[in-house]
């Protein structure tokens, strides 16, 4: 299946490059079919189409800001020229000019340079001028103006909600003064995040607390530093009245009830999880000791993202040519486009299709690889018996037996995403346009879709899991994943509802740290800079980082419990069937007993949720 796949994938790429896309795109060409920097074949109907371009290896556009903001196209006429014009030129004799000096003519190919000033074609065939200066894009040849003003106009046009364009350009300039401290706070959050991954290997048992006592002080002091620097800049604000001091003084408003707003959403979460949190210890301390013996598990999101990278160009690319390729056909304007006939013409639908489909199989090859490191790991009883490299070995397992199964996965999850994603695309389309009813169905369809996704996610990576454990194939591993998830159902929710809780207080810890610094940081430029945007960009980069990080420390957790559950399951501690678990592990089965018997022997929830799968498996 995933064979099929890649095979279609390199058709579409094989295809538009033999069709000639592949040049277009490169070398560029002009209004008549004609490609830049070559000799060409005459189009039929097209008058100046079939020259022999071999020295004018540029697009030049007449009029490179006249942008159709519909089609998110230039209109304009494109010709090929020698050079590109590198300095401005206000008038038609400095055009004329420009040519006789380059040799470079930026007028269409039937007027001479000698008829510039005297034709009166030469209005509609020669550029708008004045003519920016600009240069040839870098592989792609083309002349783009240096001054981009004109495509930062067409920018604002996308941004509906800004009505005024100086915001847009106030916030522009704001992270291009702060650059610097943009780039060094997100190198701090990724300081940051290894840090904490340093902090989850070695005291992973005072870990819990020590990230809720630090989220609690985080969350406070933040906000009270939002309120502090707010009241401040209210009081000094009669002494600067300029519209970047109004705009941090409202930004920091927004900020101060958004936060205070979110932490007391917080501070209510964790006091109704509190007695939750201790379940959550014994499995943070063995998945501390699986970094330990594992640690190229860190670098585990560094190659997803290196290789989803590579695959998002190569996927561009191939957009890229099929955005050029077909046959020449003239258009209601007389000049020439680019249109595929027939089947293909569709053909970009399932090259869509195949951007979902192969980036969710690149990522189940990463779950993949964690959990059969992680099995590994859990079921060798003397831990110095591990393979040299346990990442590699299960890399090579994946390669050799088990890209099937990740193949299925990734298909079941892209069979689910694309309906979602074509309900969004007609919701967004037909916003304001609905009745109540309709728009109603539609989100309810979505958030159904949505959720469906986020379950058959979490089942597949269990079943990854028992693919591991078992080399049974995608089905039957899908099968007995959901009924040891189902037999422990109490125990699936609290368990993942607490780790991933804690692990979202990691996120939160680091975003709040780097969102803190950056304000301090900031603050110092307030009088001249703003720093909305600057802020924000920080903050999501942070939580990126955080959440690259602490995902896989959320999937070895969520392996080792599914372990756990299939040890207690087939295993009672007696001769012959000894448990793999660790021994903290052990002690946590123990003390849940323990806690069985204080609150009533089972008679409670709080006894059925900490009831050990040891001795449900005993009886049964």
């Amino acid at each position: 299946m995933g064979c099929c796949s890649s095979a279609a994938q390199g058709f579409i790429c094989g295809f538009s490059i033999a069709t000639g896309a592949a040049a277009r795109l490169l070398s560029g060409y002009d209004s008549y079919g004609n490609i830049c920097g070559q000799k060409n074949v005459k189009v039929e109907g097209i008058v100046n189409s079939g020259l022999d371009l071999t020295h004018k290896k540029y697009v030049f556009f007449l009029d490179p800001c006249n942008i159709d903001l519909v089609h998110q196209k230039i209109k304009s006429i494109a010709l090929c020229v020698s050079a590109c014009p590198r300095k401005e030129l206000k008038t038609l004799a400095d055009i004329q000019k420009f040519a006789e000096t380059n040799g470079s003519t930026l007028c269409s190919y039937e007027l001479q340079p000698s008829e510039y000033t005297t034709d009166p074609r030469a209005a509609k065939l020669c550029p708008k001028y004045p003519v920016p200066e600009s240069a040839p894009i870098p592989f792609f040849h083309r002349c783009a103006p240096v001054n981009i003003s004109c495509y930062a106009k067409f920018a604002e046009a996308l941004i509906t909600f800004v009505s005024d364009s100086s915001v847009l350009h106030r916030l522009i300039s704001g992270v291009m003064t702060s650059k610097e401290i943009i780039m060094g706070l997100c190198l701090l959050s990724l300081v940051l995040s290894m840090i904490l991954m340093v902090i989850i290997r070695y005291i992973s048992r005072v870990l819990v607390w020590i990230l809720t006592i630090l989220v609690i002080l985080g969350s406070l002091g933040g906000t009270g530093v939002l309120w502090w620097l707010y009241a401040k800049q209210r009081i000094s604000a009669g002494a600067l009245e300029t519209q970047i001091a109004k705009d941090n003084l409202q930004a920091l408003l927004i900020y101060a009830i958004a936060a205070t707003v979110f932490t007391v959403i917080l501070l209510l979460i964790m006091l109704i999880m509190r007695k939750r949190v201790a379940l959550t210890i014994a499995l943070f301390h063995v998945a501390g000791k699986v970094f330990i013996h594992l640690p190229l598990l860190v670098f585990q999101p560094f190659w997803t993202f290196f290789v989803l990278i590579l695959f998002w160009t190569y996927w561009i690319a191939v957009l890229l040519f099929l955005g050029t390729t077909g046959s020449p056909v003239p258009n209601e304007e007389g000049f020439v486009e680019f249109r595929m006939a027939g089947p293909l013409k569709y053909m970009w639908w399932y090259h869509v299709v195949g951007l979902i489909w192969i980036s969710e199989f690149i990522l189940a090859c990463q779950q993949m690889t964690v959990a059969g490191a992680v099995v590994t790991y859990y079921f060798t009883r003397e831990k110095r018996n591990l393979p040299f490299t346990p990442i590699l070995a299960s890399v090579n397992r994946l390669v050799c037996y088990h890209l099937g199964t990740v193949a299925k996965g990734s298909f079941i999850i892209t069979l689910v995403k694309i309906p979602r994603m074509i309900l969004m695309y007609i919701h967004t389309q037909l916003k304001g346009k609905e009745n109540a009813c309709a728009r109603c169905m539609l989100k309810a369809c979505i958030c159904c879709l949505w959720c469906l996704e986020k379950c058959l996610t979490y089942l597949n990576q269990n079943a990854y899991t028992a693919t591991a454990i078992n080399s049974t194939n995608f089905c039957t591993s899908a099968k007995d994943a959901f009924v040891i998830l189902v037999e422990n159902a109490l125990r699936v929710a609290a368990i993942n509802t607490v780790g991933d809780f804690m692990l979202f207080l990691g996120k939160v810890l680091i975003v709040c740290s780097t969102g803190l610094a950056g304000i301090m940081l900031l603050n110092y430029q307030r009088d001249y800079t703003t720093w909305v945007l600057p802020l924000i960009i920080v903050c999501l980069f942070a939580f990126l980082v955080a959440h690259c990080f602490l995902s896989i420390y959320e999937m070895v957790v969520d392996v080792l419990f599914l372990c756990f559950a299939i040890d207690t399951k087939y295993n009672d501690g007696s001769p012959g069937r000894e448990f793999y678990m660790d021994k903290v592990l052990m002690e946590f089965v123990e003390n849940s007993r323990k806690s069985m018997k204080e609150a009533g022997r089972g008679g409670g929830a709080e006894g059925r949720e900490l009831k050990p799968m040891a001795s449900g498996a005993s009886s049964s």
